[in-house]
């Protein structure tokens, strides 16, 4: 793959290069949806000639569809072998497909497909019918097609469809060439289209590839299905474990260590998320992972807890990696857990922040003062000198050149140095002398108070080291300047929340000894911290934020109009169990009660899924069933005022 990639072989080439020289080897292992005798996920091994095969009919069913060079495809598809498939005939034809994360919202995503103009659709029955709901995020498409279905058959329909056909050779494509479009989170402001082109693509296989993969790995288990493709480029077996990626938070690590186990995976990509509980699975149950030489976390800051925890259930050969990057570079950079255990570990308890490594090979990164207005050209006095807090800023192969049809977004993360442009990450960090990056939290999420500026993971470090504290979170609220600092804490689990005036004592005087956080002064115990959807570990501390403002001052109390309000759905619901005294030969009044019937159980019943959204956001960590029992009690009187008058300011 490294020498491969070098030559500039675009991934399509390879993948039927792979196909030719070793068309029996596995290239995809997933679930077939049965189970085997002892009551496991069945799973079906695809050859690399029968997956070349498949990406080749497939790409002339796409053409049969007038989908080609340059065709912006919109995928909703579950991810798995599917997906990728998909993917590889896409680009196979030069199309470009659009990935957008359902997690970001429903709103949010049909804003991301209809600001990217998508003029081809692909996706699953419900995506089709959401299609047909909002058909405005889809003015632009001209052709749909239709995948999975209640029996399962996938790509069946299309690959037919191109089967007939004469194999299409994949189309040549130059680096500048668009190669797909992938959206930001869009967890610290609105999403970013990003571009990325053909010679991005590549420069992320390669910076994969060099940074963390030897020879003598030759199957992998993906939770990220563009770790997938990067495998399938190099030649290895991907295994798909039984699980969904999109919400790698609810994996069940024993289908995970179950795929392991029965596939010899050699490495495994995930979010500090999923590894946890596989971790903490692996150490109560003793099972042994002898295969699994590496594993490769990304999406948030890798804890030395968590890799402490990692190193205690792998065979002492393994070697595990915390990635730094974004979906406009990655990798910017990377550490081994040896590495961050020998020293760095100490740093997030010094309030140091979190050592992400060394840049990734081909990678150049640096620091350059805090800043919210853009920085157009480079000059030399840009950068701050080793060891001084600024913003990180990355440039090489595998850096996004620009968003897409977003000159502004361009304006405020692009900086021109001649021929070379260099991204600006948005986080806060520093280089130390040994050329090590160290993340310090979101330039967004700084807390600007009277005192100065404080810097969320900078901060957090202190607090997380104690041991009944699962994670933190910093948030502020009013102007700039003037903001009051919250620290938001999630206990360990089992952790009594009757001990919470000793631990937030204890957190007081941590924070008191550290000249970093000694201006936080307000501490508040919290459920379940919200954390996003597509790695379930990035916090959202925009939400928190609200919600600690309105813990602190009351800025979401109920009015007493409101509380009048909410007693009409309990008037309703005794006028339901007055039942049995109604003089039911009254039609007006048996009328009356049916329609209440309706209403309360109904339509109650109806508004829970919004209600469950809404305590989303409003970042209360209540649980769904009390938040369930509270809407069928209610309705949306007790929730919907509040989600629309947001009154927290995100740090």
């Amino acid at each position: 793959m490294t020498s491969e990639v070098r030559q500039e072989a675009f991934l399509a080439e390879l993948l039927a290069r792979h196909a030719a020289r070793t068309p029996d080897k596995a290239a995809v292992i997933h679930p077939d949806g049965r189970k085997d005798t002892a009551g496991r996920p069945g799973y079906t091994s695809v050859g690399y000639a029968e997956f070349a095969a498949d990406v080749a009919a497939c790409a002339a069913g796409l053409q049969e569809h007038g989908i080609g060079r340059g065709t912006r495809t919109a995928l909703l598809v579950t991810p798995g072998a599917d997906l990728l498939t998909l993917v590889f005939a896409l680009l196979h034809v030069g199309a470009v497909p659009v990935v957008v994360d359902p997690g970001m919202g429903l709103g949010r995503m049909l804003d991301c497909i209809r600001r990217v103009g998508v003029q081809a659709f692909i996706g699953v029955p419900a995506a089709h019918l959401l299609r047909r709901l909002r058909p405005r995020a889809f003015a632009g498409v001209q052709s749909v097609i239709k995948v999975g279905g209640g029996k399962g058959n996938g790509l069946a329909e299309l690959t037919a469809l191109g089967a007939g056909r004469p194999p299409l050779p994949a189309l040549e494509s130059g680096p500048d060439d668009l190669a797909l479009i992938g959206y930001t989170t869009g967890s610290t402001g609105p999403a970013k289209p990003v571009e990325i082109t053909v010679g991005m693509l590549l420069g992320m296989a390669h910076g994969v590839e060099e940074g963390h993969f030897t020879a003598d790995m030759t199957s992998t288990l993906v939770t990220l299905p563009l770790m997938g493709v990067f495998d399938l480029a190099a030649g290895r077996t991907v295994v798909v474990p039984k699980m969904n990626m999109g919400r790698v938070g609810s994996a069940d690590p024993a289908l995970i260590t179950d795929a392991v186990q029965r596939f010899g995976v050699n490495a495994m990509f995930a979010s500090p998320a999923l590894l946890g509980p596989l971790s903490a699975h692996l150490a109560q149950t003793g099972t042994p992972v002898t295969s699994l030489r590496m594993i490769v976390s990304g999406g948030a800051p890798v804890s030395p807890r968590l890799m402490s925890a990692l190193r205690a259930v792998l065979p002492d050969e393994a070697r595990v990696f915390s990635t730094y990057g974004s979906t406009e570079a990655l990798p910017i950079a990377l550490v081994e857990s040896r590495e961050a255990m020998a020293g760095p570990a100490d740093g997030p308890a010094d309030g140091l922040g979190v050592c992400v490594g060394r840049p990734a090979p081909g990678t150049s990164v640096a620091t350059i003062g805090i800043s919210d207005g853009p920085v157009p050209h480079w000059t030399p006095e840009l950068a701050v000198p080793a060891g001084e807090l600024g913003e990180i800023v990355v440039s090489g192969p595998a850096v996004s050149p620009r968003y897409f049809q977003s000159p502004r977004a361009d304006e405020e993360h692009k900086i021109q140095d001649g021929e070379r442009r260099w991204h600006r990450t948005g986080d806060v960090g520093w280089i130390d002398g040994k050329g090590r990056i160290w993340f310090c939290g979101r330039k967004s999420h700084r807390v600007r108070t009277a005192s100065g500026d404080l810097h969320t993971v900078r901060c957090e470090g202190i607090f997380n080291s104690h041991p009944l504290v699962k994670r933190t979170a910093l948030v502020g609220f009013g102007p700039h300047g003037e903001q009051r600092p919250v620290l938001c804490v999630e206990l360990a689990p089992g952790t009594d929340l009757g001990q919470w005036p000793l631990i937030e004592s204890e957190l007081r005087e941590a924070g008191a000894d550290n000249p970093v956080t000694k201006a936080i002064e307000d501490f508040l115990p919290h459920p379940a911290l919200p954390v996003d959807i597509r790695h379930n570990a990035k916090i959202r501390r925009e939400l928190l934020a609200g919600w600690a403002e309105d813990r602190l001052t009351g800025s979401r109390r109920p009015s007493a109009a409101t509380c009048a309000l909410r007693a009409v759905p309990l008037l309703g619901w005794a006028y339901l169990a007055a039942w049995p005294l109604l003089p039911w030969d009254h039609v007006a009044l048996t009328a009356l009660w049916w329609v209440d019937a309706f209403l309360s159980v109904v339509v109650h019943a109806g508004q829970i899924p919004a209600a469950l959204r809404a305590e989303y956001e409003l970042a209360t960590g209540r649980r769904p069933g009390a938040t369930a029992a509270l809407t069928m009690l209610f309705g949306a009187t007790w929730w919907r005022r509040h989600s629309r008058e947001p009154k927290g300011v995100a740090a």
